[in-house]
């Protein structure tokens, strides 16, 4: 049973807790198990906190024994993006030019609310140099490598995050998403994955991209999804522009299915270009989506390509990093060359030039609640293309030497805050999982989940062979990102 403890969905661990068939010692030590057999192939913990854990599952367990848990995810295991502070670990967003000592703290909004409610922070995931990538590699802390096939990426940013909810190295992981970041990965390693609408997740300190990046979760299953939500809505008075919270669960009306929702479905949201393969196994959810009684009408084109408005924005929310950090010239040569490029670019755009991004940004958001009133959902793909290779920056395919962007389908959403969701629907011929996008409103999170567990419960997925990647050739004695945190820190390997 112990690697199913390290599997099972935290509605399942929480019944076993209840009924004494179980313990959060027991889940900590099978995750564990777990993290010690696969990290060393997929390197998707940056830092790792097994004494700290323990200490929160033994008193979970307490908790549980005495009839009084903290909440619905007390001794549930949790992990933590490396771009969201954490009290005692390092927050170093994989690059050389943070240092490792810290101090580190406090917490972050959704951070402080996991470890409320009790869940059992194990620790950081991986992610590219300050999440500007959607391939998880950096100098600091190596390649993260996909539980599917290790040659892949899991995607970027929150690729350890994905890599290590598929595995089974944790049951929650909060990841953010200001581009794709949540929705890719989790496309890409076959989990679920939302991006909240902007202000339901409270977040300090507030992102450097602005109000484009947004906190969420990736798991196995929508319902862990939603019972996250319900911990990590909670306010924090440090986040001003932080929604106020729900009025109810998200786990409410849940099963109430897509009968009756009118749907759009928009193969190429009117511009993008698609893998066949791809677009095959989207256009199969669609009609799954129909044969559950949802009204679904294809929407060929939706928007313009919003790229260049979202470069407009992005390099200068780089730019603005490298200011809220005071990087010097010695610390820029610690960095990705591309990122210390980026950040020159986007400090050098003329103010009218963001601010016209900026009204452009407000009239696509207003063109999309006109859409809505029409359509309660809207679906896509995720990404244009099934997954590319871990160790390098585009895909070496040549099948893909065309597509100019592989993830064309997720910034749009962040410009216009609506939630958004990356589902998984199949896999490939060569065996890679793909999503779908389903798109709600603002502030139809909910709405969102409801439909995405009818899928998920429509499309089963099967499970990427976790027995095969403990022989993989990609495995290393120390994976590179928990070894060269160690000595950062001084604390012997």
């Amino acid at each position: 049973m112990t690697q199913d403890l390290a599997l099972l969905p935290a509605g399942e661990l929480v019944a076993l807790y209840r009924a004494g068939r179980a313990s959060p010692v027991e889940h900590l030590r099978a995750v564990l198990a777990q993290i010690a057999a696969l990290n060393p192939v997929l390197n998707a913990f940056c830092w790792l906190d097994e004494e700290s854990a323990l200490r929160d599952a033994r008193a979970s367990e307490a908790r549980w024994k005495a009839g009084a848990p903290a909440s619905a995810l007390d001794g549930v295991t949790a992990t933590v993006k490396d771009l969201s502070v954490t009290r005692g670990w390092p927050t170093r967003r994989a690059s050389r030019a943070i240092p490792a000592e810290g101090p580190w703290l406090e917490d972050s909004p959704s951070v402080a609310r996991m470890r409320e409610a009790g869940a059992v922070l194990i620790g950081k995931t991986t992610v590219p140099e300050f999440g500007a990538a959607y391939v998880t590699k950096s100098e600091l802390c190596g390649i993260s490598r996909n539980p599917w096939n290790p040659a892949m990426t899991p995607g970027g940013s929150s690729g350890g995050s994905a890599a290590s909810a598929a595995a089974g190295m944790g049951t929650i992981a909060l990841a953010s998403d200001a581009a794709g970041s949540i929705r890719a990965p989790a496309s890409m390693s076959g989990v679920f994955g939302l991006k909240t609408t902007f202000g339901r997740v409270a977040d300090y300190p507030s992102s450097y991209l602005g109000t484009l990046a947004v906190i969420g979760p990736i798991t196995r299953t929508v319902r862990e999804v939603a019972l996250c939500m319900d911990v990590i809505s909670q306010p924090d008075a440090r986040d001003s522009y932080a929604l106020p919270p729900p009025d109810r669960s998200f786990l409410d009306g849940i099963e109430d299915g897509v009968k009756g929702l009118r749907i759009a479905y928009s193969p190429t949201l009117g511009f993008a270009k698609v893998d066949p393969e791809v677009a095959a196994l989207i256009a199969a959810g669609a009609k799954a989506l129909e044969a559950m009684g949802a009204i679904v009408e294809i929407v060929d084109h939706v928007m313009d390509d919003p790229g260049a408005m979202l470069g407009k924005l992005m390099a200068p929310g780089l730019a603005n990093a490298f200011r809220v950090f005071g990087f010097t010239e010695a610390q820029q040569a610690l960095m990705l060359p591309r990122l210390v490029e980026t950040a020159a670019r986007g400090a050098a755009v003329p103010m009218m030039t963001y601010l016209a991004a900026r009204e452009a940004r407000e009239k696509l958001g207003a063109r999309m609640r006109a859409f809505h009133e029409r359509y309660h959902l809207l679906v896509t793909p995720v990404g244009a293309i099934p997954g590319c290779d871990a160790d390098t920056d585009a895909p070496r395919d040549r099948r893909y030497a065309g597509y100019a962007n592989p993830l064309p389908f997720g910034a749009a959403f962040n410009l216009t805050k609506q939630p958004a969701a990356s589902v998984p629907v199949g896999v490939t011929a060569s065996g890679l999982p793909v999503g779908m996008q389903v798109v709600g409103p603002l502030y139809a999170d909910a709405l969102v989940l409801r439909a995405c567990l009818a899928i998920e419960q429509a499309l089963p997925m099967p499970a990427p062979d976790l027995a095969a990647l403990r022989h993989s050739p990609f495995a290393e004695a120390i994976p590179r990102g928990l070894l060269s945190q160690r000595e950062a820190m001084a604390v012997p390997a």
